[in-house]
């Protein structure tokens, strides 16, 4: 998908992108540039980001959700600017540059995890709180469901996966309840899991009133990242980004999960070492507290940042 002239389109539903200005400033953008960001979504942070770059500069955009692409490129040709859509994960970066005729871009942004608008759609089944089959497959087109992955993976292996991708405290029991359950019926509803996790802590399940994390909130947070290959994929962006930044390219990466931040954080560390990156943010940053209570789901947001070596 390509564009540049303006054309109707329907309202968007409504998308909040997670540090917005953070992330401006920390891309420090020109006219002209070539920006990329490869976690599209519905265009919240391309949409500014292209008019920063103006007319002479180039969006490339990728996403893995059909949907979003559409929805993208509507927001994105009303700008009557220039932009180029893939429908790739962040991994394919390197092949949909390529594919382009760009040898490198001079700015991109990753936001990692689902999109509000994924979650706020019962049938993707993300969400623990609207009862749905258990799909959480970013790409509705390709691959295994969170359903079929529950019915195959061992209890050993998703009790890691729970631990180290959900940072959660009862892993063990939350894995023993499901390798139980899935016996005498599949685990393949929302309802359903968040029936097990409850069960597996001792608690009934909340109607409401929960506070700021939803017992279920962090299993599947771990399912999701487990159906996508989230961990394996953004360690596969970071090693090869030096190569698609231009000499004094920036890079700002937003997470929401710790091993997340960590990843990035030890690659941008390490790439400083190597003499990849001239400059990388110290501390992550934060969103503030209007952000947070403006847009709650911004609360555990973590955006890291590192400039290319060269000048641009």
């Amino acid at each position: 998908m390509s564009g540049r002239t303006s054309r109707p389109r329907p309202k968007s539903r409504e998308h909040v992108p997670v540090l917005l200005e953070e992330v401006r400033e920390a891309l420090a953008l020109r006219r002209g540039d070539i920006v990329a960001d490869v976690t599209l979504g519905l265009a919240g942070h391309a949409v500014p980001l292209l008019k920063a770059v103006g007319k002479r500069g180039r969006l490339v955009g990728l996403d893995l959700d059909p949907e979003n692409l559409t929805q993208a490129q509507l927001e994105l040709a009303a700008t009557g600017l220039r932009f180029d859509l893939q429908h790739a994960n962040f991994a394919g970066l390197p092949r949909a540059l390529a594919t382009l005729g760009i040898d490198g871009v001079d700015a991109l942004v990753a936001d990692l995890g689902v999109s509000s608008t994924q979650i706020d759609q019962a049938a993707r089944g993300f969400s623990y709180l609207r009862p749905a089959r258990l799909d959480m497959r970013m790409d509705p087109t390709r691959g295994r469901t969170a359903g079929a992955l529950l019915d195959e993976i061992t209890e050993a292996n998703l009790a890691t996966a729970l631990r180290e991708l959900g940072d959660e405290p009862d892993a063990a029991a939350i894995a023993r309840i499901i390798a139980m359950a899935r016996l005498s019926r599949p685990v393949d509803t929302t309802s359903r899991l968040v029936s097990l996790v409850c069960q597996a802590k001792g608690i009934p399940v909340p109607s409401r009133g929960w506070g700021r994390l939803h017992p279920a909130a962090l299993t599947f947070q771990a399912v999701r990242m487990l159906v996508n290959r989230e961990m394996e994929n953004l360690a596969a962006l970071l090693a090869f980004l030096p190569s698609c930044l231009r000499p004094g390219g920036r890079v700002a990466v937003i997470s929401f999960h710790s091993g997340e931040d960590r990843l990035v954080k030890t690659s941008f560390k390490e790439g400083r070492s190597q003499g990849l990156y001239s400059k990388i943010a110290e501390d992550p940053v934060l969103p503030g507290d209007a952000e947070q209570e403006a847009n709650p789901r911004s609360w555990s947001a973590r955006m890291r940042w590192a400039v290319r070596s060269g000048v641009r």
